[in-house]
């Protein structure tokens, strides 16, 4: 199985610096490599501290010219808020510099605050995300981008320097809300599972994806990609610590950035599926919520980190797992002994594990 870590730039309650939140992130990002991980992951964001990347192909691109091996994952790049051509440039340049080691992810974004930063209507982010993405994943393979969709119209122009090798394989998207099954098959790309909510619905949803990928294109969807937060300790007792501690702050972090909590979300076109999840909230109280989503995050001694992976990746037939090991506030010695504990302890059994 694929296992890759995600570097998550996290900066909450103004306890470190911007600064040295990079460098201890940088600093995690190059332990990757040597620890054996086969993948380096980022998130984009912008304008707040929940995660503090707001250009994952850059970012990348400094992983690329201190690696040779790990592959370079984007998680994703949130396209309504892009110009289509710079971000198909951006991955050509990308995979020319590493080789050939792109994986690219995709997603239409969320967080109310990044949409009005970009004065971008986020009531129009599903008709752009499907008519960019499209045009995006044609132009890396042909080398010409071009769309005549109402939502995007571009008169054809070539991507220099032309795609390095197709991706065919290597395209994966966040998709959260069930209308979004349709959209991901009909773009032949794989999931980006991200834990947030009930297993049984995430596998019913996987489920209805994949029977409609088979309707549409005559073969099996690409395995999922799953991405989770993970604690990892010797000690049982350490490791609940770390869930009370860090997974909780960062589940509440989540709630905060995207306000899961805000039914006027519903009234946005595109965004209905949570209204519910709002009034849900709003019934059972905040709390109940963030206990929730740490709860389906990773934690516990290697092995037992290991049989929930494994759980996990079983429930949604993962082609791979991929890690974040600080976040929440947690200092930077603690989330270097996570990352390392999980590397020699944990990774070299998930890497041999096969369905």
């Amino acid at each position: 199985m694929h296992v890759g870590m995600s570097v998550f730039f996290q900066n909450l309650d103004g306890g470190r610096s911007d600064a040295e939140v990079y460098r201890h992130e940088l600093a995690m990002a190059d332990l990757a490599e040597p620890l054996g991980f086969d993948s380096v992951w980022s998130a984009e964001h912008h304008f707040d501290g929940y995660t503090m990347c707001p250009n994952v192909t850059q970012f990348l691109t400094y992983v690329a010219g201190r690696t040779t091996r790990v592959q370079l994952g984007s998680m994703v790049v949130v396209l309504p808020w892009h110009d289509p051509i710079r971000v198909a440039e951006e991955i050509s340049v990308l995979d020319h510099l590493s080789g050939g080691r792109v994986i690219l992810g995709l997603g239409r974004g969320l967080g109310r605050i990044e949409f009005e930063g970009f004065r971008a209507p986020m009531s129009a982010s599903r008709e752009r995300f499907v008519a960019y993405a499209g045009a995006i994943l044609r132009s890396i393979e042909t080398g010409c981008l071009e769309s005549d969709e109402p939502a995007y119209r571009q008169p054809r122009v070539q991507i220099r320097p032309a795609p390095f090798k197709s991706f065919k394989g290597r395209v994966y998207a966040a998709a959260v809300s069930p209308e979004s099954a349709r959209i991901m098959a009909q773009l032949c790309v794989g999931l980006l599972i991200i834990a947030q909510k009930p297993w049984d619905k995430t596998i019913a949803e996987l489920e209805a994806y994949r029977g409609i990928y088979r309707e549409i294109n005559g073969v099996e969807a690409p395995k999922p990609m799953l991405a989770t937060w993970i604690a990892c300790d010797e000690s049982a007792q350490a490791a609940e610590g770390m869930y009370e501690r860090y997974l909780r702050r960062y589940s509440r972090s989540a709630l905060e950035h995207y306000e899961f909590h805000n039914a006027g979300l519903a009234d946005i076109k595109g965004y209905e599926y949570y209204g519910a999840l709002a009034k849900n909230i709003e019934k059972h109280g905040t709390e109940k919520f963030v206990d929730f989503l740490a709860q389906l995050q990773v934690w516990g001694t290697p092995e037992e980190v290991y049989d929930k992976l494994v759980q996990y990746a079983r429930y949604v037939d993962a082609a791979g797992v991929i890690g974040v090991f600080s976040y929440g506030g947690m200092p930077s010695d603690v989330a270097e002994r996570n990352v390392r504990l999980f590397a020699q302890k944990v990774l070299p059994r998930l890497r041999s594990f096969s369905h």
